[in-house]
């Protein structure tokens, strides 16, 4: 990804405009938006930052070797959404891997909303299926402490989650 860096506090190649910290109950993670192959995707999540719809979401479905899911600000479980309409998917070829983040979505490939989710290892049988979104520049550290279930009991959240560019 290319794209301006002023601030050498950012990750090398990470434009803050186009980036995520998302302040977890285990850590800061900061996600680089890839409005490069999904605009339409890492502008509904910057949106719904701003909107601080993500504000103290549970991680409801972390899986040990696949993903931690998030962003269902509506319900907490898994079976809400935003205010706002689905998505029209982006499917792009950038391949799941660790630190890929993905939009969560149900059968239908046109309904991804607000739930995302962060791979925790590579997931080849993802690719071309979902919208990859973004990647994790720092933090995956924390990641790799959240709370495993389906759901985790007690879970981890999100504590806080901004456009990097509004948190400077």
């Amino acid at each position: 990804m290319s794209s301006s860096n002023d601030n050498p506090a950012w990750p090398e190649g990470t434009n803050p405009k186009n980036a995520l910290i998302i302040e977890t109950t285990r850590g800061e993670v900061v996600v680089a938006l890839r409005n490069d192959i999904a605009p339409v995707h890492a502008e509904r999540m910057k949106l719904l930052a701003r909107e601080r719809f993500y504000d103290d979401v549970p991680f409801h479905r972390v899986i040990d070797g696949f993903m931690a899911q998030t962003g269902d600000g509506q319900y907490g479980n898994g079976t809400g959404g935003s205010k706002h309409p689905n998505l029209k998917a982006e499917f792009s070829d950038v391949p799941f891997k660790r630190g890929t983040v993905g939009m969560a979505r149900a059968s239908n490939p046109h309904s991804a909303n607000s739930q995302f989710f962060i791979m925790f290892e590579d997931g080849s049988f993802l690719n071309g299926q979902y919208t990859v979104v973004g990647e994790v520049v720092r933090g995956m550290e924390a990641v790799d402490q959240l709370k495993r279930g389906e759901p985790p009991r007690d879970p981890d959240r999100i504590v806080q989650m901004r456009v990097a560019a509004d948190a400077e």
